[in-house]
């Protein structure tokens, strides 16, 4: 397997160009059922396996389970910003020191997929009450100063978390893990 994919399993995301109701709504289940399937994937690994790195260089499964709940709690309230304000530049955060801290690289995983739970399913309430209009609203993500839609928002963190649901399936199923 080449490092990019391992990097990206199910390979980088691509912006849809248009996305239909079908397709939104196929995003926010997606969104809807990643907890239960982490939750399927990491609660059987025993602490060992969960400190083992997807790959060389990257994040072990806990880092990644808890990185999950990190960037979505931020994908949240990004979407909020943008439905409330208009047009705001969001708050962009350093991933790679946040996986560096306590409570993301040594704490049991089951803290993070409790925060799963609750917040994708305020999350999805919330994306499945949108109308068209706030569909399309925006904010502005400093990094690359690009004005990104809710829509699009929301297929990014469908592919975010099947992305990293991806590292775990991988890597289990080349150790050879249940």
């Amino acid at each position: 397997m080449t490092l990019e994919e391992q990097k990206y399993p199910i390979g980088r995301f691509v912006k849809p160009e248009k996305i239909s109701e079908i397709g939104l709504k196929n995003f926010i289940s997606e969104i809807r059922t990643l907890p239960d399937r982490l939750r399927k994937e990491v609660d059987t690994l025993s602490d060992n396996q969960l400190n083992t790195t997807y790959r060389d260089g990257g994040w072990t499964l806990r880092q990644v389970v808890n990185h999950c709940a990190d960037s979505h709690m931020n994908g949240f309230i990004r979407i909020k910003l943008a439905l409330t304000e208009d047009r705001p530049t969001i708050k962009p955060y350093q991933e790679e020191r946040w996986a560096q801290l306590q409570d993301t690289s040594s704490i049991p995983v089951s803290a993070a997929l409790k925060t799963l739970d609750g917040l994708h399913e305020r999350w999805t309430i919330l994306l499945e009450s949108l109308t068209r209009d706030q569909l399309q609203r925006t904010y502005i993500h400093p990094a690359d100063e690009t004005e990104r839609r809710v829509d699009e928002t929301i297929a990014t963190y469908a592919w975010h978390g099947n992305h990293h649901l991806a590292h775990i399936t991988s890597l289990k199923k080349q150790k050879g893990w249940k």
